[in-house]
This record gives structure tokens, C-alpha cells and sequence, in this order.
């Protein structure tokens, strides 16, 4: 018996026909959804000619002072805090999970204390602490939020996966005399960070997202310079700005995803070892793999 037997017991050919029904029911509903949001924003006039403000706006402005907001102002005040964050999280929260898988108490205990604290309090209200208590500009309250919120995430991300991993790993480390930070941080956390990725990219479109928040603290970013420009054009341009910056936010929520599965199927590749067959000498035995040289009672005299 296979293991993927042991776990589910294969499909008959009537659970096969009701999956098929359940697919094709599930995709008619979200089909009808699709068009029902269609028509319902069609008889809105959101297919209007109020489309034409990106190629064709009005006011004596041309379509590149529009792209150009939304691109270079908007989209790259967006990914800044993100790439500015990002390497400070992982820095971050890979000392926190380090601590906090330390055998002593005492290290333990501080570390357990600021990642359940620091994942309880909301992303806004570290950036308006940054804002007013501490008197930052925008970028550097937003990258505050950010980081503060996500290190402690990503901690938890990380001491999972460690806690994930077999017990002989810490063992065998321990045995070929590598310390315990050294074990961790060469043994246990790349395995870590290996199976628990897709949980990491995750998080990290949930940080994307939370940049959006700045735009309550006056940062520019993207939903910022959309503002701007619906409010400089008109009421009737909202909807195009918002449709547009969310197709800003799905593609690139989508770059990240198709690069975590690159990651994961390089590591793969990567942690794929190649066994040679030992050579097959004439009148020897194999055992696991290795030729031992076959002996009879007249070679032991």
C-alpha cells in the first residue's frame, strides 16, 4: 500500500462524476457573478466615456502626466517601504526565532512576550505612533508599522516550521558537536524557511497590502495619487482609478507568487540527492549499496 493510499482512499468513478458536477456548478455561479457585476456596473456608466482620462485627460494634462503619477509617484511610493521593511523583518524575526527556541527560559520567555505583543497591535496604530509620539516623517512611520507587525509574524512562521522538523535534526547536530545557535542557524532554520514558504510569501502580500496604509498618514503611495487624480478630474473618474490601482496590486501580488514558486522549485532541485550505485564487482554481495567482498570457508581458513 502506497502512502497517498494510506492518506485518502483514490476516488470511484461516482465521486469523479459528482466533482465534475460541483466544478462545473461552481464555475456557472462565479461566471453569473462575473456578469452580474458587469451589468450592474455598465448600467452605473462605469463603460463610459470616462475611460478616456487615461489616454486622452482633460484639463491641458497629457497621458503621460497621468501614468506618470500613478507609476513613478504612486507605484514606486508603494514598493519602497516594502523593500525597505522586507530584509528588516527577516533579520529581525530570524533573532526572534533564535531566542525564542533557545533552551534557556530566560530568553525564551522575552522572546515569546514580544512576538504575541507586537502581533496583537494593529499595523495603523504603530504608524500613528511613529507620526505623533516619535514625530517621524511618513516613509519612516509606515516602514515602522511594517516592520514591528510583520517580524513578529514571521517569527512565528519560522518557529513553526522549526517545530515542524524531526527531532533528530537538533540530535544530530548536537552530536557531530555543532552548538545550539549554530545547529539552528545552519541545521534546522534553512529547512524551515524551505517548507514554510509558502506561508512567508503569503505574508509578504499581506505587507504589500499594508503599505496601502500610509495612505491615512499622509504618505504617497498608490490609493494617494489615485485620490489626487479622480479629485483633480472629477467624481466620475474614481471608479477608473480604482480599478486601475487594483490591477496595479493584483500584478504585482502576482509577480511575488509566480517568484515563490521559482524559489521553491530551485530549492528543490537543490536539496535533490543523487546516489550512485556503487560498481557490481563479480562474486560479491550488496548490502545497502556497498559491494562487500563475498568469502568462502576456504578464504577464512
Amino acid at each position: 500500500m502506497s502512502a497517498q493510499q494510506v492518506l485518502y482512499d483514490k476516488p470511484g468513478p461516482k465521486a469523479i462524476f459528482r466533482d465534475k458536477i460541483y466544478n462545473v456548478v461552481f464555475t456557472l455561479a462565479f461566471l453569473a457573478l462575473i456578469a452580474w457585476i458587469i451589468y450592474t456596473a455598465n448600467q452605473r456608466g462605469v463603460f463610459n466615456d470616462r475611460w478616456s482620462v487615461l489616454w486622452d485627460p482633460p484639463r491641458n494634462q497629457t497621458a503621460w502626466d497621468v501614468w506618470s503619477s500613478l507609476l513613478i509617484t504612486g507605484l514606486w511610493g508603494t514598493l519602497k517601504p516594502v523593500l525597505i521593511a522586507i530584509p528588516i523583518v527577516m533579520v529581525l524575526a530570524t533573532v526572534i526565532t533564535v531566542v525564542r527556541t533557545s533552551t534557556k527560559w530566560w530568553a525564551r520567555v522575552p522572546a515569546r512576550v514580544v512576538t504575541e505583543v507586537f502581533r496583537g497591535i494593529p499595523v495603523l496604530l504603530v504608524m500613528y505612533f511613529g507620526v505623533i509620539a516619535l514625530e517621524m516623517k511618513p516613509l519612516h512611520a509606515v516602514v515602522l508599522g511594517l516592520v514591528v507587525y510583520n517580524m513578529a509574524v514571521v517569527a512565528e512562521i519560522l518557529r513553526a516550521g522549526i517545530a515542524a522538523l524531526p527531532n533528530g535534526q537538533r540530535e544530530a547536530g548536537l552530536s557531530i558537536g555543532l552548538t545550539p545557535l549554530q545547529t539552528t542557524m545552519q541545521i534546522q532554520l534553512p529547512q524551515a524557511v524551505r517548507i514554510m514558504l509558502p506561508a512567508l510569501v503569503s505574508q509578504a502580500v499581506v505587507l504589500l497590502k499594508d503599505s496601502a496604509l500610509g495612505f491615512v498618514i499622509a504618505y504617497t503611495e498608490l490609493l494617494t495619487t489615485g485620490r489626487r487624480n479622480y479629485n483633480y478630474f472629477g467624481e466620475e473618474s474614481k471608479v477608473v482609478f480604482i480599478l486601475v490601482i487594483a490591477a496595479m496590486y493584483i500584478g504585482i501580488n502576482m509577480l511575488v507568487s509566480r517568484l515563490a514558486h521559482w524559489l521553491e522549485r530551485r530549492l528543490g532541485s537543490r536539496s535533490k540527492v543523487v546516489v550512485a550505485e556503487a560498481p557490481k564487482v563479480p562474486g560479491a554481495l550488496t548490502a545497502g549499496g556497498v559491494g562487500l567482498e563475498a568469502r568462502t570457508p576456504d578464504d577464512r581458513r
